[in-house]
Formats: C-alpha cells, sequence, structure tokens
C-alpha cells in the first residue's frame, strides 16, 4: 500500500537541549582529561620559548664588537706602582663627557650615543686599559674603539710632565669577522631552555589534585538486622 499525498507526516522529536549539552560538557572532560598529561606545561613552555628565541635570533641587529689597548708607561725616575695606578684613574674616565665631546667627531657617533657603545676594562695586576666599541657594522665597532683610545690618549699625555706617566697605544682595534651577538641556533636554545625551567616551575607549583578515596557501601538494613539477632542469640546463649 501506498501513503497518500495528503496523510500527514511524523516530524522527528527534537532531543533535549540539557540532555545534549550534559553529553557534550561530559564528553570534552574526558577529552581533557585523557589527551593532556600532568607534566603537559613543561613541553609546551619550552615550545614557547624556543619560538621567542629564534624570533629574537632572526630579528635583533647584529652587533659587533672591537677592542683598543692603551698602556700607562711611568717616565724616568717615577715609581712603577705610579703607572699602575694612573691607569685604573684613565679607565674611568674613559666614558667622561669631555673624552666622548672629543672622540665624536672621529667616531661619528653623538656623545649620548657613543656613551652606551663604549666600554672599558682595567686590571689590578696590569697598567693596560681596555676600550671596546660595539656597533652594527665591524667598520664603525672599530672607529669609536680607536676614536675614544685617541681621545684619552690626548687628555693624557697633556699632563705626563706633571704625572710622570705617558700612556701610549699599544694595540689598535680592527674591525671583527663575525659579531658578539647570539646566532639563531644559541637564541633558540636558550629561549627552550627558559621555556622548560618555567615550565617545570610552574608543575611545582600549581596545586595538586585531591586523591580519590573508594566509598565503602553503607550496610543493608537486612544485613544489620541479621547481626543484631546473632549478637542477641550469642548473648542468650552465653547467660
Amino acid at each position: 500500500m501506498t501513503e497518500s499525498p495528503d496523510q500527514p507526516q511524523q516530524q522527528p522529536q527534537p532531543a533535549a537541549p540539557g540532555r545534549i549539552s550534559r553529553l557534550l560538557t561530559k564528553t570534552g572532560q574526558q577529552i581533557k582529561a585523557r589527551s593532556l598529561p600532568v607534566w603537559w606545561p613543561v613541553p609546551v613552555c619550552a615550545l614557547l620559548g624556543t619560538m621567542c628565541g629564534v624570533s629574537y635570533g632572526v630579528l635583533k641587529t647584529p652587533q659587533y664588537a672591537a677592542t683598543s689597548y692603551a698602556v700607562a708607561v711611568p717616565a724616568k725616575g717615577t715609581e712603577p706602582n705610579a703607572a699602575l695606578g694612573y691607569a685604573q684613574a684613565y679607565g674611568r674616565i674613559t666614558t667622561s663627557d669631555s673624552t666622548l665631546a672629543y672622540a665624536r667627531v672621529a667616531a661619528g657617533v653623538p656623545p649620548k650615543a657613543l656613551r652606551t657603545q663604549v666600554s672599558t676594562q682595567t686590571s689590578p695586576d696590569s697598567p693596560m686599559i681596555a676600550i671596546t666599541g660595539t656597533a652594527a657594522k665591524p667598520a664603525a665597532a672599530a672607529d669609536i674603539a680607536n676614536a675614544v683610545a685617541e681621545a684619552v690618549l690626548v687628555s693624557s699625555n697633556h699632563i705626563s710632565k706633571n704625572t710622570g706617566v705617558k700612556l701610549l697605544v699599544f694595540s689598535r682595534a680592527i674591525a671583527p669577522a663575525e659579531p658578539v651577538s647570539p646566532s639563531v641556533p644559541l637564541s633558540a636554545a636558550v629561549g627552550g631552555s627558559t621555556g622548560g625551567l618555567i615550565g617545570g616551575l610552574a608543575l611545582l607549583v600549581r596545586p595538586r589534585r585531591p586523591r580519590r578515596t573508594a566509598s565503602v557501601p553503607a550496610p543493608s538494613t537486612a544485613n544489620a538486622n541479621a547481626n543484631a539477632n546473632a549478637n542477641a542469640n550469642a548473648e542468650r546463649e552465653l547467660v
């Protein structure tokens, strides 16, 4: 038999929205509990740290460093220890305003920016001064170091007759071949290690999940009555 076209067709009953939402919530919780292990912060943070390190290594402008050396030489009749003391003093005035103002012309850098691109090192055992210049180009780094060293030599030798110590250039700076800034692999390794360490710390300080204890079912009424009757019979037998 074929159904007549006038006979109404039965429409499917829509599912209850509350049941579907509860089912989806329960399923999502089960998937989350099964797919995410307890130690998931460690690899995630390590991966994010590696990505940050690679981005830093790629986007960061390479920095080059060149070093010029000057040595303090005592004049005839001056104690050798005096040269060591003046070397320490000249090392402190290397980044002074007067020295940088004199060196800015040869370095081609304003004094304010030149202050951030020059560093000095002195030794308590040697009258040697190391003047290091940093820049984005190798030749610029060497020019900065040599210009500042020349400025210190000029200012110190003006008073060499009074101090009895003369400053001489021991070694001029040359353009470096490789940058001193970290490479991309090194930045990635540092970022990954830092991220893994942060993930481990987060794993240690996070609140622990409460332990689940198995619930002991309460004794049924029938068992309780049977135990009570057994106890009563035992007492009567003893009496």
